[in-house]
């Protein structure tokens, strides 16, 4: 019955091995564009304004790397992306999600160009307005005409 027992439990785990394989999904083959399309969207984390895609850095080859390893195994592009989310927080993005505190990388550029053009618009109105704009004429005492009009004789 001793020699029983250890040979039950090895043909049992070995039962179980192989059903665990059979039901594995098989790999399937991953095309560059796949790879590049996941890798384009992650920031590398050695040069920052690269994308993991157009990084020459050995990290970046390591992370394009994972990414074809994730994807061979059967996860989707979304899954791949949140797996370095979670390892390296959200400023891995180099597109940040549109929601939150977020939505202030998004908006501020527009809301400075549209703030931009209003400055421009009204300075370009007092501009033009000022230009429209002539002083009243200013009364002169006559004496005072006649003392200029002889100044300016006088010195020519």
């Amino acid at each position: 019955m001793s020699r029983l027992g250890p040979r039950l439990l090895e043909s049992l785990f070995l039962l179980g091995a192989a059903a665990s394989l059979a039901t594995a999904q098989p790999a399937t083959p991953v095309s560059q564009d796949a790879v590049h399309e996941v890798a384009a969207q992650l920031r590398c984390v050695v040069c920052q304004n690269l994308s993991v895609a157009d990084s020459p850095s050995e990290m970046a080859s390591q992370m394009r790397a994972i990414i074809r390893e994730r994807l061979t195994a059967g996860e989707r592009p979304a899954e791949v992306r949140q797996y370095f989310v979670d390892r390296y927080g959200e400023w891995i993005l180099l597109s940040p999600p549109r929601r939150g505190f977020n939505l202030l990388v998004w908006f501020f550029p527009l809301a400075a160009v549209v703030v931009g053009l209003a400055t421009v618009t009204l300075l370009v109105r007092r501009w033009t307005h000022r230009r429209d704009v002539r002083p009243p004429p200013v009364d002169v005492d006559p004496a005072m005409s006649e003392r200029i009009r002889r100044e300016l004789e006088s010195g020519s």
